[in-house]
């Protein structure tokens, strides 16, 4: 008998190995996804304005990213709390220095920009189609920041309006990079359970044009193995919304038979055992035989190390570190 509709994704052709850069971008998710990669030392990196969750604002700050100009003072905004923040981006930037937040955004931009050229793989998480946009001057906000609600008209993206805005990324800036692109599980429960559902529709759609059109584009089902695969609260975190960690841990082990090497996929399991032994702490890290046991991971390290290319330099200063 069979108690669940189990979902496997197709390989994307993708062939992400520990030699190229990953770039990830988009919801909360793709934070999620962007850690297990940096846990497991792949090349990741990613958000660095924080969370995007609609791909208006995700479309910006990789256009932004084109502009060599750096962002200036004068599109700040402070708000009641006393924090510099810019729409443009999450509160994760935000801060009571106007010229510190301001710095941390060029930061951002500028860390983006020098990545971009190298990656090889870009992976686009959509959270939301829907959107705020700032009623004195039309522009589209990537985060409220807690204004008043009076300043924001709400509004839906349309299938048409993501892909044309996409359709210029693909062929501009990400036209040689391999292209993940997902729906994000996460519930987007504070637009109602109606308008959630209407959402990731219209992202659903607009994302399967896209990958319809451009043959370096991909979709991975993300959401879909939440919703219909695993398909139980029990899956999910205590607020309902966010996946579990052991829904997470599932994902991203199809994720990596449908986007990786098949060389990765052999590492993959030494490389966990290798980073989870570095990060246990021991109950008697004085003893014996604690020190013979990090001679035994350091030259396993090293080992993996010299035939991989993988950057162990983290793990192996740790075990150097035991006396």
């Amino acid at each position: 008998m069979k108690f669940r509709t189990e979902i496997q994704a197709n390989p994307l052709g993708t062939d992400i190995g520990y030699d190229d850069n990953v770039l990830l971008f988009g919801s909360c998710f793709a934070d999620e996804m962007r850690r297990k990669m940096q846990t497991l030392k792949f090349r990741a990196a990613g958000n660095f304005t924080g969370p995007l969750f609609n791909p208006a604002s995700i479309a910006a700050f990789l256009r932004r990213m084109e502009n060599p100009a750096p962002a200036a003072a004068c599109e700040l905004q402070q708000g009641s709390d006393g924090l510099w923040f810019h729409y443009d981006t999450n509160t994760h930037l935000s801060h009571p220095s106007r010229a510190t937040a301001l710095q941390h955004y060029n930061d951002a931009l500028s860390t983006a920009r020098t990545l971009l050229p190298t990656t090889r793989c870009v992976i686009i998480t959509f959270g939301t189609a829907w959107v705020y946009r700032l009623r004195e001057n039309g522009h589209l906000v990537a985060n409220c920041h807690k204004q008043p609600q009076a300043l924001f008209q709400r509004e839906r993206l349309e299938v048409g309006q993501i892909v044309g805005e996409w359709s210029q990324l693909l062929t501009g800036p990400l036209a040689d990079k391999q292209v993940i692109l997902t729906i994000s599980p996460i519930r987007h429960l504070n637009d109602g359970a109606e308008n959630n559902s209407l959402s990731k529709a219209i992202l659903r759609l607009a994302v399967a044009e896209l990958t319809d059109r451009f043959a370096h584009a991909h979709y991975f089902p993300a959401y879909e193995i939440l919703l219909d695969d695993l398909r139980d609260y029990r899956f999910y975190a205590d607020d309902l919304v966010h996946p579990s960690a052991q829904a997470v841990e599932y994902i991203w082990e199809q994720f990596t038979q449908a986007a990786l090497s098949e060389r990765t996929q052999t590492l993959l399991p030494e490389v966990k055992r290798l980073v989870t032994a570095c990060s246990h702490r021991p109950l008697h890290p004085e003893s014996a035989a604690h020190r013979q046991q990090c001679r035994r991971i350091l030259d396993r390290l090293a080992a993996l190390e010299k035939s991989s290319g993988i950057d162990f330099s983290e793990e192996i200063a740790q075990c150097k570190g035991v006396k």
